[in-house]
Formats: C-alpha cells, structure tokens, sequence
C-alpha cells in the first residue's frame, strides 16, 4: 500500500461538489480554511449531515474532521448503494440539497440505492422534492439511466423550521452514461404544477392556483397544477405551503421554478416573526413563480438555471464520447461546476454562443467514467 496523496482546497464553497467529484473519481481530498474567519467557524450542520449520508451509502470512506470543523480530510471508499436505508437530514437546508448529489452518485454503486430521507421537504433556497421528481429525473434518463427503479415518492410533508417530512428514494445503477446531442429546446407543450399545503388552510392553495394559472391561460391551454393538502402526520411539524411548476416542451426538455413558504415562528428570538408581518399573500407567490417560469423559458436552453449543474456534471461523467448541450444565460452555479469538473475530472468544455437566440452551446468529451463495482449478473 502506498501512502495516500492528497488533492489540498481551501474555503467552503462548492462543498457538495466537491465531495460528489472526489468520491467518482477516487480522489482523497483535505479541504483547509473552512470559514475560518467567520463567527461560526467550520462545516455547518447540513455540511456534516451530508458527510454522514455520503458516509452510508459508501463503503471503506473516511472522514477526518478537526475540533473546529475548519478542516476536512476525505479518503472516498466504494460506492455500495443498498436498501432500506434511512438519513435524517440536517433542518437547516431542505432534502433537495441532499439528494442532487446522491442522485448522481449512486448511478455508480455497487447496488441500486432504496434510501428514506427525513427532515425539511420543501424550502425557498433548493430544489423542492416536486420539482426533483417531475424534472430532474427526467433528465437523468436523456443520459440512458433507466426509468424502471427510478422514483422519488414523497410520503410526509415537512416545512422549516422543524422539518418532518420524509420521502423515499430509488435509483438504479448504470454501467456508464450516455453522451448526448440536446440542443433542441422546442415549444413550450404544456404546463403542469404542484401545490402543497401542510397545517394551514387549503385556501392558500386555491389562491396560488389560481394566480398562476391567471398568468399561463393567456399562452396556452394545456395548464394542469395538482394540489396536495396535508394534514396530521404527513403534514410534518411546521405549517407551510408552497408550489412547482413545470414545463415541458416538444423536444421533451423540463423546465422548472419552485418556492415554499414557511409560516413557522422562529426559536426565542423571533427572527421569522419580522418575516411573518411581511409575508406576502398566496397569490403574489403564485403570480411571482408563474413569472419566474416564464423567464427561464425566454432565456432559452434545454434545462433551467438551477439545473445547469447538474447537466455539466452528467456530461463530463458520459462515456468518452461528444456530449452537445444548450443552456441559456450561464448562472454563476454553472460556471462554478465548470471549474470544478475541470479540477477533478479533467474535463473541459468548449463554448459557442448562438447570438440569435441569446444561448450557449457547450461541448465536451466525456471523462469515460465506468462502474466498476456494480454487479454484472
């Protein structure tokens, strides 16, 4: 055995990242100087929570944190996957910062992963379950992950502060991804939502109904939201609401915008009090990500901004073979993956706008990344 070489980073951003390139590409990292100069220095809490899943669904992994949490050693292990396994996720983010990464990281386990994930559901900085479920994986099967075994039911609603909700995941492995040609966007078809509401009245519901589609009846008919009221258990322990829509065109890409609202008080201090003066109604929340739907479709690009991510990453994993993307305007979060796939992989992409549309078009060869653990039979 030769000694272990580290890669060395610093700072916390792209944490997630980071984490999900290191352990496909078997890469031991230290990362120093985590927030070492803020009030609160160190992982935070969703930060570790994540180590401790990627832990789980890995074998053989070592994690080395030091007492103030500034530094990081991380020796990634085998990827197994697995059934029946449960996480409880950290209540500060929601469960879609959770399962991006493992969405990606268990295609290439030695098993395929049955995961129940418990905490926050739904909030306004990450991915709502909705949307993960009627958009993302949508677009993991463009890159030949099979639709059988790949599922995300949500079975408990939980919104911040105090989480409760759950919803169980499975995903199947795949020998390796395919590279794709995804530069048609085609006509927006239809639009179809989800709205939820947990411990408060269903009205708040009507209202973001209603609003929305008072925005989308103008464009086109086919415009379906679903409503999903929860109460008692599957309500989880704070109240709240919150809706996804998405879109889906004729060229089958899925463009998607999300929020929640959480009408829970705060601890003692009464932060989220201020906030619960303030909050806006129903309607304007509706009328607010109908617009913000609207935008990403004018922008252009076979997915929207928060999933330029993942695109990038499901590329440069592809066999070594062109994969051929179009994205609208890059967001800061897509430039970011871009380095880092850079840093990890090796793997660069070249660019080409398309000034008459106002898209990039980027392409890459795939870095060729094959499961060697699954099992063949």
């Amino acid at each position: 055995m030769g000694k272990t070489t580290y890669k060395r980073l610093k700072g916390s951003q792209s944490f997630r990242q980071r984490l999900l390139l290191a352990t496909l590409s078997s890469t031991p990292i230290i990362i120093d100087e985590i927030r070492a100069d803020d009030m609160i220095p160190g992982l935070l809490r969703h930060e570790m929570s994540l180590l401790r899943l990627f832990e789980s669904v890995s074998d053989d992994c070592v994690v080395e944190v030091n007492e103030t949490g500034t530094r990081l050693k991380y020796k990634p292990g085998i990827i197994m996957g697995g059934k029946n396994l449960v996480h409880s996720c950290a209540l500060t983010r929601s469960m879609g910062y959770y399962l991006e990464p493992l969405l990606v990281l268990s295609l290439f386990g030695k098993k395929p992963l049955s995961i129940r994930l418990k905490g926050v559901t739904d909030d306004p900085k990450d991915l709502s379950v909705d949307t993960i479920r009627n958009a993302t994986l949508h677009i993991l099967k463009r890159f030949g992950v099979p639709s059988e075994g790949l599922d995300l039911k949500i079975e408990a609603r939980g919104v911040a502060p105090e989480g409760g909700g759950e919803v169980l995941l499975t995903i199947p492995n795949v020998q390796s991804l395919t590279a794709v040609q995804w530069v048609e966007e085609g006509m927006v078809k239809k639009i179809r939502g989800w709205t939820f509401s947990a411990r408060v009245s269903s009205d708040f519901e009507h209202s973001m109904r209603f609003a929305a589609r008072g925005v989308f009846n103008n464009l086109l008919p086919d415009v379906h939201i679903f409503n999903d009221h929860k109460s008692g258990p599957h309500a989880g322990k704070s109240p709240g609401y919150g809706i996804s829509l998405v879109a889906e065109t004729t060229a089958g890409c899925y463009i998607s915008a999300d929020t929640a609202v959480s009408c829970g008080r705060a601890d003692e201090t009464g932060e989220i009090d201020v906030e619960r003066q303030e909050r806006k109604p129903a309607e304007d929340t509706g009328v607010e990500i109908a617009s913000w739907l609207l935008q990403e479709i004018e922008k252009g690009g076979v997915v929207d901004s928060t999933h330029q991510g993942l695109l990038f990453i499901l590329c440069a994993l592809c066999q070594q073979d062109v994969s051929k993307v179009r994205v609208g305007t890059l967001s800061p979060y897509g430039v970011e993956t871009l380095r880092n796939l850079k840093e990890f992989l090796g793997v660069t992409f070249s660019f080409r706008p398309d000034p008459s549309t106002g898209t990039v078009i980027l392409t890459c060869v795939g870095s060729g990344l094959i499961n060697l653990s699954r099992k063949l039979s």
